[in-house]
């Protein structure tokens, strides 16, 4: 009965089955004929016969394989079949990457990784409860979902109208708000299933992913800052809001447990990425997560802590790269990275007077103090000045990530 399905209308194959078929029959028809024949002008007709046969066949094998291949990867239409398959084949032999973050950062640096590898992790942050995602949060009692909608399609491989549909944001004037239809697709989907991790999968199908999207932990977990005149605040979206200097983060409960997916992405990495994106509040709940942490500390792999470029108002406000490693560490383990990575690559200085009056400035190379705390510090240029904006390159930070492949 499963074979029956291949059948269904609309799946597009039964035209080509046929015309294989057809061809068979010519191929079978025209080498009976062929030998027993013996007139050369009916031989000649045989012949040509058999040439169409095999035409048809290799024809219509090509296009039924087009059409399973487009139903795995749509954004292959249009692409020869031999490049669609060698890149299927290339991606699936990549390096096995984990990235661990959240926020736009964390989108960026996957959207440039996809290109290289198929075998992709991100263990995404669930503690935001700002926007769209704190009030689906707060309404259905679900996961934030805005984190893991940009990573989803970040290495989303199906069509760009596809992935535009899963970043649309319903408009002020709408019910909807402030939402973005990727994030009401994830929260029905987690009604339906009754399960955000099963949610998360079920939407990978959709968008065809390159690797997979796991929440670092199912439990329902606040972020909560402990500054450093002693008070704290509760909740992720609040903290910058302060404009204190932060002692340090935790969460809410303090014991979160760690999905087994992400254990096992991340003992089975080669390369472990932690950022780029806000420190507090992108990079660091990942890993007060104690399983977790203790998992990327034992792990043999590389694993490269992707320094900001920028300082963060109201987080890592006069913070040097020194500054940003010693955060990570005394929040999980000392063994956490061996690399830092730190951007060389000039800012134009309009740029830099624009961020200032934002109270951002460039985060200070200090590089002997990191090197003094055992970590190794490469430099190079992986940013980009857009609207006067200043952003990560992501096929510059995917070359770079993937050079550290050599050291394996």
């Amino acid at each position: 009965m499963g074979i029956l399905k291949w059948l269904y209308p609309g799946i597009g194959i039964k035209r080509w089955i046929g015309l294989s078929t057809f061809g068979v029959i010519l191929l079978i028809l025209g080498t009976a004929n062929l030998r027993s024949e013996e007139f050369w002008l009916i031989q000649l007709l045989d012949a040509l016969v058999v040439i169409s046969g095999i035409i048809i066949l290799i024809l219509g094998i090509k296009r039924l394989m087009r059409s399973f291949i487009i139903v795995v990867a749509p954004s292959s239409r249009g692409t020869e079949l031999v490049d669609i398959l060698y890149q299927k084949k290339h991606l699936s032999r990549g390096p096995r990457i984990v990235a661990l973050g959240g926020g736009t950062g964390l989108s960026v640096l996957l959207s440039g990784l996809k290109a290289y590898s198929s075998n992709i992790s991100a263990v995404v942050t669930v503690a935001d409860d700002g926007g769209s995602s704190g009030r689906l949060r707060q309404q259905f009692d679900v996961l934030p979902p805005g984190d893991i909608r940009n990573c989803l399609v970040a290495l989303a491989d199906a069509p760009v109208l596809m992935r535009d549909l899963f970043q649309f944001r319903f408009d002020k004037n709408s019910e909807f708000s402030g939402h973005s239809f990727g994030n009401l697709f994830l929260t029905v989907m987690t009604r339906l299933t009754g399960d955000f991790e099963k949610a998360i999968k079920e939407t990978s199908k959709v968008l065809a992913l390159r690797g997979q999207v796991i929440p670092s932990t199912l439990d329902n977990v606040k972020l909560v800052a402990h500054y450093q005149d002693g008070s704290t605040v509760v909740g992720e979206n609040l903290i910058p809001k302060e404009m204190k200097p932060i002692n340090r983060v935790t969460l809410s409960p303090e014991r979160p447990s760690a999905t087994p997916d992400a254990l096992r992405a991340v003992k089975e990495a080669q390369i472990i990425v932690l950022g780029p994106g806000s420190l507090y509040t992108s990079i660091i709940p990942n890993l007060l997560i104690k399983e977790i942490t203790q998992a990327v500390a034992e792990s043999g792999a590389i694993k490269v802590y992707v320094c900001n470029v920028m300082t963060q108002p109201g987080e890592t406000d006069n913070y040097s790269v020194s500054d940003h490693v010693r955060a990570l560490s005394s929040h999980s383990l000392p063994r956490i990275l061996d690399y830092c990575l730190v951007n060389n690559g000039e800012v134009p200085q309009e740029v830099l007077k624009r961020y200032s009056k934002q109270n951002s400035q460039l985060v200070v190379n200090d590089r002997k103090k990191v090197e003094s705390m055992g970590y190794r510090v490469v430099e190079d240029d992986f940013t980009m000045v857009q609207d006067g904006v200043i952003r990560h390159d992501s096929e510059k930070l995917a070359r770079i990530i993937l050079s550290f492949i050599e050291e394996i």
